[in-house]
C-alpha cells in the first residue's frame, strides 16, 4: 500500500504547472495547447523550463519504481503504474493531468534500462524526423511493450502494454487532428488554447 501512495503522490506533481507558475510564466493550462507537459511549456519560450519539466516528468516515474523496489522489490511494477495513473490522473488537478510520455520513460527506465533506452531511441528519432510531439511519444510507448517481450520480461510487457494503451488514449485528441492535418509541429503555436477537449495534458 505504501508504495502505491507514495508512487500516486510522486506521480501526481504537475511539475511543468509549477515550474511555469513560479517562473512567472503564468497558467501553464491557458497557454497554447493547455498541456502541462515539456512540448506545451517550449510554447511559453522558456526553454530551460522546458528541459526542467522533461527531466523532472522523467525522473518522478523512475524514482517511484526504485522507492517501490526499496520497500519491496516485487512491488516495483506497481509503483511504476502509480506513478503513471497519478501523472495522467492527478486528484488536486480534477484528474486532468498529462499523457504520460516522460513519465513513462522514466519508469521503463528504473524497471529495466535497455527498455528505456529503446523507448528513448524511438521517441527522439520519430520525433526529429516527423517533428510532432505526438507521434514521437505514441510511437516511444508502443515500442515498450514490444521490446520488454523481446527481453522476455513478460509480467513488464504487460504493464507496459496497459501504460501505451492509456497513452493512445490520452493523444486520442491528437490523433484526430493528426488526421484532419491540423496537428502543430514542435515549434508551432497550438491553434486553440486549453484543447485536447478540455483536458490538460503533457
Amino acid at each position: 500500500m505504501a508504495a502505491l501512495v507514495l508512487g500516486y503522490l510522486l506521480g501526481a506533481i504537475p511539475f511543468g504547472l509549477l515550474l511555469t507558475r513560479f517562473a512567472g510564466a503564468g497558467d501553464l493550462r491557458a497557454i497554447g495547447s493547455g498541456n502541462i507537459g515539456a512540448t506545451n511549456v517550449l510554447r511559453t519560450g522558456r526553454k530551460g523550463l522546458a528541459a526542467a519539466t522533461l527531466i523532472l516528468d522523467v525522473a518522478k516515474g523512475a524514482a517511484a519504481v526504485l522507492l517501490a523496489r526499496w520497500i519491496n522489490p516485487e512491488y516495483a511494477l506497481l509503483g511504476g503504474l502509480a506513478a503513471f495513473l497519478g501523472h495522467c490522473y492527478p486528484a488536486w488537478l480534477r484528474f486532468h493531468g498529462g499523457k504520460g510520455v516522460a513519465t513513462f520513460l522514466g519508469i521503463a527506465l528504473a524497471l529495466s534500462w535497455p527498455v528505456g533506452l529503446v523507448y528513448a531511441a524511438v521517441w527522439l528519432t520519430v520525433l526529429a524526423v516527423f517533428r510532432y510531439s505526438s507521434v514521437g511519444g505514441m510511437a516511444a510507448a508502443v515500442s515498450a511493450p514490444l521490446a520488454a517481450a523481446l527481453w522476455s520480461e513478460f509480467e513488464m510487457a504487460i504493464l507496459f502494454l496497459a501504460l501505451c494503451l492509456i497513452v493512445l488514449w490520452k493523444h486520442r485528441s491528437n490523433i484526430e487532428r493528426l488526421l484532419g492535418g491540423d496537428e502543430p509541429r514542435v515549434g508551432q503555436a497550438a491553434a486553440v488554447s486549453g484543447g485536447e477537449s478540455g483536458e490538460h495534458h503533457g
